[in-house]
């Protein structure tokens, strides 16, 4: 039988995947303890603030142990499974135990790069960050090596021996973080609250019970003190409530619009422009054999109008630099694209979109539909754009006041193509109505500029042959 030592187990640690994110939340494993994987195999599936990737193992070996289960979030640098490379397969006799018989396993100080590859893990469309993510110091009195990484695994884990005694100065209640967090939100004092989960652990149910029923005995009040009026009976209905968790891509929109809405001074211009010659104009390149394959609607139309409108309109493709406290104009237009997705609003973006063709950019478009739909969209094709286009019109609604992606300058809301009564050569007609909305950053983008975009933008769309001849 093949022995293993500790110095043939390899930690894999949850990638450094750079662009500012410091977690991943594990969605899937597909591996578990004993099975063999070989260099470049993916072994499990995270969702980090911008998309779900699959992270591929930089080595051979023997899966020996799995440190969190799916739907932990871990930080960037923690150990998330140990691989024997020893060559042997996991003897029965050093099977992974449970989390309350096994001791913490020790942690290496770097993570190896792969032998004879020269590499070191990374999540698909990173590279490698300069330096390491910190992790924050956890407060709280010292104690013990050995109890203090079973608590924390308890916490993590929601299973595992809670020491058999608590350390001196120590009277944090055992309890998974949604519980703490559910106890937070109804009032609750975790202390005051009886567990009846396995070794102590005190559980959702518990919480509840604690609110419904009498709470511990408060000590009297001295009789010169007059007397406090008893508390109000409080009942929860769970359900009449749901809470979600706010974590991944809904975790960063929300931080990326919070930063977005208090850095950049916005301004909101709004045009009104009859769109039934670029909707025929649509219908007609459905049946274009160039086009034949290709997703061809009303946004193809919309974003090349605005990339016409970029090149004549050059400087409102830029970038605000507080550091360096200077207007980055470029000159390409990675095309943003919004797109809602299960996990939330995503912004993937086309990149030089301002070089391909009407069928080239029907394409992208098509692709980057497809793959946002399908959960499969990489974090590389999130980064580096430069405008957005956000087509609230596929909701019904007229349009809206859209809000800066954080490092652009300016974004294009779209919104229902309606039939309107319009004016249209002397005579009141039924015409293809749309409104369109342009915020934009007016640190680097004036009045003049933005009212400049956003009208080229409506006379694309009203009149589409000039496609030809401003192109």
């Amino acid at each position: 039988m093949t022995t293993m030592t500790e110095a043939s187990v390899r930690e894999f640690k949850m990638p450094d995947v750079g662009e500012g994110l410091t977690e991943a939340e594990i969605l899937k494993w597909f591996v578990q303890p004993g099975d063999t994987v070989t260099d470049g195999q993916v072994v499990c599936e995270v969702e980090t603030a911008k998309a779900a990737v699959e992270l591929p193992i930089p080595y051979d070996g023997v899966v020996r142990e799995l440190h969190f289960p799916e739907g932990t979030t871990v930080d960037v640098g923690t150990s998330i499974i140990a691989v024997d490379v020893g060559g042997g397969a996991v003897p029965a006799a050093e099977q992974p135990a449970p989390a309350a018989e096994r001791p913490a396993a020790p942690r290496p100080a770097e993570e190896p790069k792969a032998e004879g590859s020269g590499r070191q893990p990374v999540l698909v469309g990173y590279g490698v960050a300069a330096s390491s993510t910190r992790r924050r110091p956890r407060k709280g009195p010292e104690v013990p090596v050995q109890q203090a990484s079973t608590a924390i695994q308890t916490e993590l884990n929601g299973h595992g021996a809670a020491p058999p005694a608590a350390p001196a100065g120590r009277d944090r209640p055992l309890a998974k973080p949604p519980v703490r967090k559910l106890a937070k939100d109804l009032g609750v004092d975790l202390t005051t609250v009886v567990p009846t989960g396995p070794d102590g652990v005190i559980t959702r149910e518990d919480v509840h019970a604690a609110v419904a029923g009498p709470q511990t005995a408060q000590p009297e009040a001295p009789v010169t003190a007059a007397p406090a009026p008893a508390p109000a009976a409080v009942s929860y209905d769970t359900t009449r409530e749901t809470r979600v968790p706010i974590k991944g891509v809904r975790k960063a929109t929300a931080a990326a619009m919070v930063g977005s809405a208090f850095t950049a001074p916005h301004v909101t211009e709004f045009v009104t422009v009859d769109v039934t010659r670029t909707m025929k104009l649509v219908e007609e390149l459905k049946e274009d054999k160039e086009f034949a394959g290709l997703r061809v609607n009303p946004l193809l139309l919309i974003a090349k109008a605005l990339l016409v409108a970029i090149k004549r309109n050059p400087d409102i493709n830029a970038s605000w630099d507080e550091a360096a406290q200077e207007i980055v104009v470029k000159h390409y237009v990675n095309l943003g694209i919004a797109a809602a997705t299960p996990r939330g609003l995503i912004v993937p973006n086309i990149k030089d979109a301002h070089a391909k063709t009407l069928p080239q950019l029907a394409e992208s478009l098509g692709e980057l539909v497809s793959t946002a739909r399908d959960g499969k969209t990489s974090p590389a094709a999130m980064q580096g754009g430069t405008v957005t286009i956000t087509n609230v019109g596929v909701f019904g609604v007229d349009t809206g006041t859209p809000l800066l992606n954080p490092g652009e300058s300016a974004i294009l809301a779209v919104g229902a193509i309606k039939l309107q009564p319009w004016v249209h050569k002397g005579k009141v007609k039924p015409r293809q109505v749309t409104t369109l909305a342009l915020s934009f950053d007016h640190r680097l983008v004036d009045g003049e500029l933005g009212s400049k975009v956003l009208a080229d933008v409506a006379a694309i769309l009203e009149q589409p042959k000039r496609l030809i001849s401003w192109a």
